[in-house]
């Protein structure tokens, strides 16, 4: 199996914060900040297997410090860990007064993909080589977020089996 360094998959998205992009609080609205980083994500993962991938959990967003009209949002997403299929993508969101320079982490997000063959059945990806004191330290503790990940993915299938199906209106 070809294996990619972390690097390979790394990619950067910066954007302004507008008015329209705002709720209630006059900061960026979360929603909006998680397109933002499902979609670099989904581009790391893809980089790094260079097959069609999917979504298959946002394990965590993490709000850190608002993010106000005034700053610049910039994600950095990359490949840390990766199963069979499956790939574990960390975003780290820093957010930039433009009026001062002043930077400081807004949000982190752990997001997982998996890899897909022509007939979207999961298909193996490479391993990921990992260079960085950031990049070592994150690989080091993906097994532990992916026992965490499996334990959750059972919690939320035993729990879907008591949710309903039927509308109000049924």
């Amino acid at each position: 199996m070809v294996t990619r360094f972390a690097r390979e998959s790394r990619c950067y998205k910066t954007s302004r914060v507008f008015p329209t992009d705002v709720n209630n609080h006059n900061t960026l609205f979360g929603g909006k900040l998680m397109s933002y980083i499902d979609d670099i994500a989904s581009i790391a993962a893809t980089k790094h297997c260079r097959r069609p991938v999917v979504t298959a959990s946002t394990d965590s967003v993490d709000f850190l410090s608002p993010i106000r009209p005034t700053d610049a949002v910039s994600l950095e997403a990359f490949v840390t860990w990766t199963g069979r299929s499956s790939m574990e993508v960390f975003v780290k969101v820093i957010k930039e007064e433009l009026l001062t320079g002043e930077r400081m982490i807004a949000a982190t997000s752990f997001l997982t993909f998996v890899a897909l063959d022509e007939n979207r059945r999961p298909i193996e990806v490479p391993d990921v080589v990992p260079e960085t004191e950031e990049e070592l330290k994150l690989h080091e503790t993906a097994p532990q977020r992916a026992e965490a990940r499996r334990l959750r993915r059972q919690e939320s299938k035993r729990f879907a089996d008591y949710l309903t199906v039927t509308q109000p209106w049924d």
